[in-house]
């Protein structure tokens, strides 16, 4: 017999499949670090019942007592770690009145928030003792914010030259500017890399150099898992340090999203 010319090669039928590229997975939601659930804030205050009469003329209304005034009425949102959050509105809006509520010093009335460590509030109010040398105050700043002689004694430097106080730093405290003192109170506590910071207003004092310093210092605490909320008038600010802005009006959460779009819409309402 004349063999096969048949070249056709066996088919295999067992090869297994050939695996396609990977499904694109979506990356895991950071862990929340602070969550407002329904939060409302009254005040209980003196009216003196002062008000215009006709005229301009003042009288005195027979509603004079005591007042409830709700500075904050159901806020309700969610910070996540390693976002920086803005909080805008106008005076009176209730943004410190929150910030007070989320560091634990000011209780809730209703509601609740909850945070994985106790937030620290950054302030331009915050204490130092005008009678003591900027350096005896850097020493208890350090120690009110735990840490050691020790370590306050090698970040010492750095914290003066921060704050642009070299010459200044044995000279008490009450002798400094309002700019100075509050230049040094932002260096002592942006020397600690806080898990929960709340700036409120801080970065408004110095000049345009120091203001880029700090926002500088607020990226980078960010950048390390931080959660920053910072309080401000200054949209240029919310702008360059934020992702993400809340807008309170009233004491209500008017919006909360894209920096860019919740200024835009808080900005027409100050036309």
């Amino acid at each position: 017999m004349a063999e096969s010319t048949d070249t056709t090669p066996d088919v295999r039928t067992d090869v297994p499949d050939v695996p396609g590229p990977p499904e694109p997975v979506e990356p895991a939601p950071a862990p929340l670090a602070v969550m407002a659930d329904d939060v409302h804030v009254e005040y209980r205050v003196y009216a003196s019942g002062k008000a215009l009469g006709p005229g301009g003329r003042k009288v005195l209304q027979r509603t004079r007592g005591v007042r409830t005034v709700h500075a904050l009425k159901g806020v309700t949102f969610s910070a996540s770690q390693g976002e920086s959050v803005g909080v805008i509105g106008s005076n009176g809006s209730g943004k410190s009145t929150l910030m007070r509520a989320i560091t634990g010093l000011t209780p809730p009335s209703r509601g609740a928030i909850y945070a994985t460590v106790r937030p620290n509030l950054l302030g331009v109010g915050a204490a130092l003792l005008g009678d003591l040398s900027g350096d005896r105050n850097i020493l208890l700043g350090g120690l009110a914010l735990g840490f050691t002689k020790t370590e306050i004694e090698a970040m010492r430097d750095d914290i003066v030259s921060f704050a642009e106080l070299e010459e200044f730093i044995d000279l008490p405290m009450r002798t400094y500017s309002s700019g100075m003192q509050q230049r040094l109170k932002f260096a002592i506590a942006a020397a600690k890399q806080h898990e929960i910071l709340i700036v409120d207003e801080a970065l408004s004092v110095g000049d345009r150099r120091f203001r880029e310093r700090s926002e500088q210092r607020i990226r980078d605490i960010r950048e390390q898992a931080g959660t920053i909320f910072l309080v401000s008038h200054s949209m240029g600010t919310i702008r360059d340090t934020c992702t993400r802005v809340i807008w309170l009006e009233k004491g209500e959460l008017r919006e909360d999203g894209e920096p860019d779009e919740v200024i835009k819409a808080y900005e027409k309402t100050k036309k």
